[in-house]
């Protein structure tokens, strides 16, 4: 057997073999064996079917039998020869050629995985916030609680001052033109709400925007600019000034409730006996616990940044297509979900699908290193884990584990459940192999 492998850029291979014709009989011979002992055609006892009978009835059905195998065993033979050879995917023979010798020839392509030196991998370094609840968090929750016991008070006889609830009818303009109409797409809030309640501190809608409401009374119609910051989610509008048509419908004065003892046992329905202390304590676990998660997930982030900062490589183009496709599929879902049109989605087409490239490389290089890091680990996952894992899922989908397991066997997501597990154990190995440090950090940094 006659064995080449021409590797190409981009992960890419070609396989071309050349198999004698003494291995193509011997295989031929062994599948008619077959066929016979198994066909059932009238006239002949089972397993008594002559031979030349045997070829021409199931002619086709051998030939790609024989050709399968011949494949097979070629396909296994390259592997064996290069024990680097890592293939992700045999593609279908380009040509197919059974010589008049008896000996049979293929070409087929392959796809390959990315080949790359792992960097450094133990000892990354890592900063984490820390996970306990601060007095400031806490009455910030005590505090939301109180908003929304809160009672509102209709005001008639003075303007709107600091604190209060002004009720308002606005729309927006940029650079003369409605919003939307100059940006070309929705800009969310920012184009205009009626009956929009907005309490007149700094923190509300935009900076500076309530301060310019103080003042005002019932009836007054406003101009009101404000410059965008950069926290906005629409990044078109970052730095533009913007001008507000504001309509003041109405202002209601705020009473919050004082949350003590009592209010914690009877309106809140603690319970008999249960005191302020016993929410502030509740609250401050919730933070707690948050914050552990968040910490969890960014100690995930850093090794994943570290790592792919360190190391590039060619990726699969065929599958870096097939994953932005899932990306950008995923995009849009979310978008439709958080109330997106399909005009504003079609507007945004352009940086979706870039959006969802940059995110398809970053997670398939993310798992080639994983994976890598596993391998080099001797880190493997077995049948136990898996079975595991799909009774939980079953579990979670009200299913019974055995047909769960049956369904995902002949889908192929085992697989892929394996290698997510798989991927799972290297990342946990990278965290008990770095150098964790409780520091200050941002706090979206820490949600990262």
């Amino acid at each position: 057997m006659n064995i080449t492998v021409d590797k190409q850029p981009e992960c890419t291979a070609t396989l071309r073999a050349e198999i004698p014709a003494e291995k193509v009989q011997s295989e031929r011979k062994s599948i008619v064996t077959a066929f016979g002992s198994q066909a059932k055609i009238p006239g002949f006892r089972p397993g008594k079917t002559p031979t030349a009978v045997i070829e021409k009835r199931f002619a086709n059905d051998i030939k790609q039998e024989l050709e399968s195998r011949l494949i097979s065993a070629a396909c296994s033979e390259a592997m064996k020869q290069d024990e680097e050879l890592k293939v992700l995917n045999f593609k279908n023979p380009e040509t197919l050629d059974h010589a008049k010798d008896g000996s049979f020839s293929f070409v087929m392509p392959m796809i390959l995985a990315p080949s790359f030196e792992l960097p450094e991998y133990k000892g990354i370094e890592i900063k984490i916030a820390s996970t306990d609840a601060s007095d400031e968090e806490v009455q910030r929750e005590i505090d939301g609680v109180a908003e929304r016991y809160a009672e509102y008070t209709d005001i008639e006889d003075r303007a709107v001052k600091a604190n209060d609830i002004a009720v308002i009818d606005f729309t927006s303009t940029l650079d003369g033109q409605p919003l939307e109409e100059a940006l070309g797409e929705s800009a969310g809030i920012l184009s205009g709400k009626e009956d929009y309640w907005i309490q007149i501190k700094d923190d509300a809608f935009l900076p500076g925007f309530t301060k310019q409401l103080e003042g005002a009374s019932c009836g007054d119609q406003l101009k009101v600019p404000c410059t965008v910051g950069n926290e906005f989610p629409v990044e078109k509008l970052h730095g533009k000034e913007l001008l507000f048509d504001v309509t003041i419908k109405g202002i209601k004065e705020q009473k919050l409730p004082e949350i003590n003892d009592a209010f914690v046992a009877e309106t809140l329905q603690f319970g008999e006996g249960k005191t302020l202390q016993d929410l502030k304590e509740l609250i401050s676990e919730q933070i707690a616990q948050q914050k552990k998660q968040q910490a969890e997930e960014s100690k995930v982030n850093q090794i994943v940044e570290n790592l792919l900062a360190k190391i590039d490589f060619a990726l699969p183009e065929e599958m870096v297509a097939a994953e932005a496709q899932g990306s950008a599929d995923d995009m849009v879902a979310r978008g439709a979900q958080a109330g997106m049109s399909d005009e504003d989605i079609a507007t945004q087409q352009a940086e979706i699908i870039a959006a969802a490239q940059v995110q398809a490389r970053n997670n398939l290089k993310t798992n080639f290193i994983l994976q890598e890091v596993a391998r080099a680990e001797n880190i493997e996952v077995n049948d136990a884990e898996v079975f595991q894992r799909v009774n939980a899922m079953a579990k979670q989908q009200k299913k019974s584990p055995k047909a769960l397991a049956k369904e995902m066997q002949r889908s192929g997501r085992i697989s892929s459940l394996r290698s997510s597990i798989l991927i799972g154990k290297a990342i946990d190995f990278l965290i008990e192999n770095a150098k964790i440090e409780e520091a200050e950090v941002e706090a979206e940094a820490a949600k990262a």
